[in-house]
């Protein structure tokens, strides 16, 4: 199984319109809207995603588990790259709701779950980067520039993505004149996942975004992919402007 974190998806779409709901303190219309992405959830995926944040609503901290070990499961299910950089996540909030349940059994080996899933990111690619630049085969992509999106912030590392729809993302909203290009990457060093993303507003790194400070070597051009439409670019757009920079570099 080869999933995409897609934001077109419905399930995901309910999820962050849950979330914007709950970030305005509207906490009730927040869990209908969770209950809603679960009862129309069609796969383990969108499972796993619609029950780990009804598991962030819950009050009782049993109904919490119960609903954190159901997206665990889902997530287990799934078996796939695009999934596993969730489970440290998982396994924490799991450890926690048993720790305050008293049950320091479960809690310890929740916690050691949680340690053991963590490390560098296993993911081998292919890796995507989106911009304006015009480049060629065999160029050297460097940290050190300042941010597609705030001129004022220097990157001190090279962002790039296992997702095309990210990579597409990034390439419509670089500045510049040029054309949007997506280009193959390959990291010439250790990587790490893009703090800016890993759990911010779900479980892990669902988008597989990651950053290096060593450089991106271009090994090849994406020609074909689904492009933003104009009023997609203006949402964008709108959602960068209220922005502090943290958000796909």
């Amino acid at each position: 199984m080869n999933i995409k974190f897609d934001p077109n998806n419905a399930v995901i779409k309910l999820c962050m319109i849950g979330m914007g709901l709950e970030d305005s303190g509207n906490s009730e219309d927040a869990i209908t809207m969770f209950h809603k992405a679960w009862h129309e959830a069609t796969d383990d995926y969108e499972r796993f995603i619609a029950a780990y944040h009804l598991a962030r609503q819950q009050k009782s901290t049993i109904d919490k588990l119960k609903w954190m070990e159901t997206s665990l499961q889902c997530a287990i299910k799934i078996n796939d790259e695009n999934v596993k950089s969730a489970y440290p996540t998982l396994y924490l909030n799991i450890a926690k709701c048993y720790e305050e349940l008293g049950d320091s059994e479960n809690a310890k080996r929740n916690y050691e779950l949680s340690n053991s899933a963590k490390g560098a990111p296993s993911d081998i690619g292919p890796f995507y980067h989106g911009t304006k630049a015009d480049l060629k085969v065999g160029d050297l992509l460097t940290a050190g520039g300042t941010s597609n999106y705030k001129s004022d912030l220097k990157m001190n590392h090279i962002y790039f993505t296992a997702n095309i729809n990210v990579a597409g993302l990034a390439a419509s909203l670089a500045k510049g004149e040029g054309r949007e290009r997506i280009y193959i990457v390959e990291p010439t060093g250790e990587f790490e996942n893009d703090p800016n993303v890993t759990d911010k507003k779900f479980p892990g790194n669902l988008t597989r975004s990651y950053r290096s400070k060593e450089p991106l070597k271009i090994i090849g051009e994406v020609t074909e992919w689904a492009k933003l439409t104009t009023d997609e670019q203006g949402e964008w757009r709108e959602k960068l402007a209220k922005n502090k920079g943290e958000i796909i570099n």
